[in-house]
């Protein structure tokens, strides 16, 4: 929560307008509802069709390359929580538009418009070449397992800028697998159940005095490969584990084949995807 919301009178939600990009997405549209509860607006945004906008959204199509666009889109916003762009291994080409100018953009724009805070949807997949052997925090070198991982690091190290030069707060958000339910035996690992990523959201959107800080979307599982110990000021405490989804994938093999990289390393077939050749 920003200072300047702090002094709103008690009956009025916590903030005036929220920008929630990637609106569209999966994580997108599991937050709407939630945001509803948070501020006056919010504001969505995506470059698809955004389905049914609730009388509390102001809903736009925005491509995030369009930086006059995306300058409009900031106009009067207190908060932004970013989860828009490219969130699986593609061509550079289209990695470079989505996730690099598209977050150059927003952050250029939230700066001179005076965003207080950025809530950014970074990845596991910044840190995916650690091996599955250990369990990293949030002091962990880089280690991207893809191009995409590397338009991660880009944004967590822009948000440390943007921070460090103009105050302009950040909690970059390394989502593990955050579905409805785990779709393979390492998404037992990463699983962040859609509850824990609304929970996730809020600690970071409300905490106060966050800087810049960094924290791993994982729910309570029982194999942990990151650990979020000195995140801890944020508050989050995720409820959901994916033990309950341990039937669907009985061990019949070991878990760990150290000659296949995609099962080494933690973010697994994310290693082996890229680069891709640009689109013909």
């Amino acid at each position: 929560m920003t200072d300047s919301n702090l002094d709103r009178p008690a009956a009025q939600k916590p903030f005036r307008r929220l920008l929630l990009t990637g609106a569209a997405g999966n994580l997108g549209q599991q937050l709407r509802g939630a945001l509803a509860a948070w501020a006056d607006v919010v504001r969505v945004t995506d470059i698809a069709p955004l389905g049914e906008v609730a009388a509390h959204e102001e809903a736009s199509i925005v491509d995030l390359a369009d930086e006059a666009a995306v300058h409009a889109l900031l106009e009067g916003v207190d908060a932004v929580v970013h989860l828009g762009g490219i969130s699986v291994e593609a061509p550079f080409e289209d990695l470079l538009e989505a996730n690099i100018r598209g977050l150059y953009n927003l952050y250029s724009a939230a700066q001179k418009q005076g965003v207080k805070r950025i809530v950014y949807a970074s990845s596991n997949h910044a840190v995916g070449f650690h091996p599955t052997t250990s369990v990293v925090d949030i002091d962990a070198p880089l280690r991207p397992d893809s191009l995409y991982g590397v338009t991660k690091c880009f944004g967590e190290s822009l948000s440390r800028y943007y921070f460090d030069r103009f105050g302009l707060e950040t909690v970059c958000l390394r989502i593990g697998s955050s579905f409805e339910q785990p779709k393979n035996p390492r998404m037992l690992v990463t699983y962040l159940s859609y509850r824990d990523f609304i929970e996730l959201v809020r600690c970071s959107l409300f905490t106060n005095r966050v800087g810049h800080a960094i924290v791993y979307g994982v729910s309570d599982n029982r194999t942990k490969w990151v650990d979020n110990t000195k995140a801890a000021f944020l508050g989050f405490r995720p409820q959901d584990s994916s033990i309950e989804f341990e039937h669907l994938f009985p061990v019949t093999a070991p878990t760990t084949d150290l000659d296949d990289p995609t099962q080494h390393f933690q973010g697994g077939p994310f290693v082996l995807a890229g680069p891709m050749e640009p689109k013909r």
